[in-house]
């Protein structure tokens, strides 16, 4: 089973060094949001998976801190308390939309235009762990100050508040250069990104998600997120994050989520990229023999149109770019 994987990966990490933050941090290394940022965001935010922030409303965790939903607190490593960060300034959606506060929507969400591909799927109850393997492809024969994000994901179908990710980021956290990180957004506005690490093209990547709950628990508070470069040992993990009161009964095998892209080129080169070893189960973690994965293409209006498509079976999943 993945979850007994999983441990067995965390106790293998254990002497590793680690670097702890003694509080927030904000995200002076991601990419601002650039010339090509629609015109409402400030020249000043930051591109991160959700859309664009002001770098104060990114917060970093360390290895081991807890969020805690129901007193609103962040619970360090070394045992210290600080109260879970309330951001004061609006943030915009992919296509510059304001939102301000949780980015709430009862209905199933509209993927903004940052999403331009994904596969997916969702179950009537909930799901306890998803986890899938990559290789960090080889760097776009282009560079334009692009943003490219690729993961797995898991969200609430019925009322997203958060989403949960393992994230492989091109210019993103790393200047020209891919990186892993695991995030988790996006509760009073804020996000929360663990330490991320700095990986290379070829390397094997695997990202988890798994809840830390008892068999059969639906809506569990409490779960981990991993993402580990298999091949150098480094990792980036949110431990015991919160759930934010979150049904997962959304799963996304692989995502691809762009910002700035403007040519074909852009894109990393090879014109696709897979998602292995996919592996679900659900809240009694039973694994699934077959899912039921779908794609969806996103990308009707965008441009540039490239060769938009996905090959899926049961425990891989192909995005054509």
């Amino acid at each position: 089973m993945l979850r007994a994987s999983c441990n067995i990966r965390l106790l293998n990490l254990i002497g590793i060094v680690v670097l702890f933050f003694a509080g927030f941090s904000s995200a002076q290394a991601l990419q601002p949001a650039g010339l090509h940022r629609p015109a409402a965001v400030p020249a000043n935010y930051v591109i991160t998976p959700y859309g664009y922030f002001h770098p104060s409303c990114v917060v970093h965790l360390a290895k081991g801190d807890l969020l805690q939903k129901a007193t609103k607190t962040i619970q360090h490593a070394n045992g210290s308390i600080e109260g879970m960060h309330v951001c004061q300034f609006a943030h915009f959606k992919p296509n510059g939309e304001r939102v301000m506060g949780d980015q709430r929507r009862i209905d199933p969400p509209t993927i903004g235009h940052a999403w331009v591909e994904y596969v997916g799927t969702t179950t009537s109850s909930s799901y306890g762990e998803l986890g899938a393997d990559w290789n960090v492809p080889a760097a776009p024969t282009a560079n334009n100050g692009q943003t490219i994000y690729l993961f797995p994901g898991l969200e609430d179908y019925n009322d997203v508040v958060t989403i949960l990710q393992p994230v492989l980021g091109w210019n993103s956290d790393y200047a020209s250069a891919w990186g892993i990180a695991s995030w988790n957004c996006c509760e009073s506005g804020t996000v929360y990104e663990a330490t991320p690490t700095r990986v290379n093209v070829g390397d094997k990547i695997a990202g988890y998600m798994w809840d830390n709950c008892t068999s059969g628990t639906l809506t569990c508070p409490s779960w981990d997120v991993l993402t580990e470069d298999l091949t150098t040992g480094n990792y980036s993990e949110l431990q015991g994050t919160s759930n934010f009161g979150q049904t997962f009964n959304w799963a996304f095998a692989g995502a691809l989520e762009v910002y700035n892209v403007s040519q074909c080129s852009d894109y990393p080169a090879g014109g696709s990229f897979q998602f292995y070893d996919l592996e679900l189960y659900n809240d009694s973690f039973v694994q699934y023999s077959n899912p039921g994965w779908t794609f969806t293409n996103a990308s009707s209006g965008l441009t540039p149109q490239c060769g938009y498509g996905a090959s899926v079976s049961p425990a891989t999943v192909t995005l054509d770019y």
